[in-house]
């Protein structure tokens, strides 16, 4: 028989845990290693226990799950995360994968589809109910038209407008800038005023956000 996965479970709420204990002790490819009522106790014992996959539940008090699996990961990148929430809620998706978790699930997904999405998370696969996927190609959808957007708004640009903006972003002032392009003060000015014109934003601190994010 092959080696069973390791499995932890974080979740405030007591009868989703055990309802969760239920299906994976019940499951013979999948190994029980710890089940813990909130983040504070995960962080403490889930690194003694190292499980390979944690079912993580979002909404806890205290440390919630998104802070919690930021803080083990940072310690343990090997463990993979599946995050556990009720809501399709989009901000909390890409905080939970940007804090480093491989997968997400609605908590109404069937004991057979979850224990399903541990081995496919444990096997390298990135797990997601149809809902939240179908989220996660509307966001990738709109991030793409979005820098198609600004791609064609700076080849409205002159040459000297895509220089200063290359200055800018480097940190120079305009009166260093002015010096490096052999212009005046009045003719970054000039540029100033065309590039917030074309680019569609009223101040330095808007062009720099938009433009060159840190």
């Amino acid at each position: 028989m092959s080696k069973r996965i390791k499995v932890a479970i974080v979740d405030d709420n007591d009868n989703i845990r055990n309802s969760l204990t239920e299906v994976i002790g019940g499951d013979a490819m999948l190994k029980l290693v710890g089940a813990y009522a909130g983040g504070r106790e995960a962080l403490i014992t889930i690194p003694q226990a190292m499980p390979e996959v944690v079912v993580m539940d979002i909404e806890m008090p205290g440390i919630d799950g998104v802070e919690c699996v930021r803080k083990l990961k940072a310690q343990l990148p090997m463990i993979n995360f599946l995050m556990l929430t009720v809501y399709e809620d989009s901000d909390r998706l890409f905080e939970s994968i940007k804090a480093g978790a491989g997968g997400y699930l609605l908590k109404r997904t069937s004991s057979s589809h979850l224990v399903q999405a541990i081995k496919e998370l444990h096997d390298g696969g990135s797990p997601m109910t149809p809902q939240i996927a179908r989220r996660v190609v509307q966001y990738i959808s709109s991030s793409s038209k979005s820098a198609r957007g600004i791609a064609a708004e700076l080849e409205e640009l002159t040459p000297g407008e895509r220089r200063f903006l290359t200055e800018l972003a480097q940190g120079y002032a305009y009166k260093e800038i002015a010096d490096h392009l052999g212009i005046t003060l009045y003719g970054v000015q000039n540029y100033v005023r065309n590039i917030y014109k074309k680019l569609h934003v009223h101040s330095k601190l808007e062009l720099v956000n938009k433009y060159f994010p840190r």
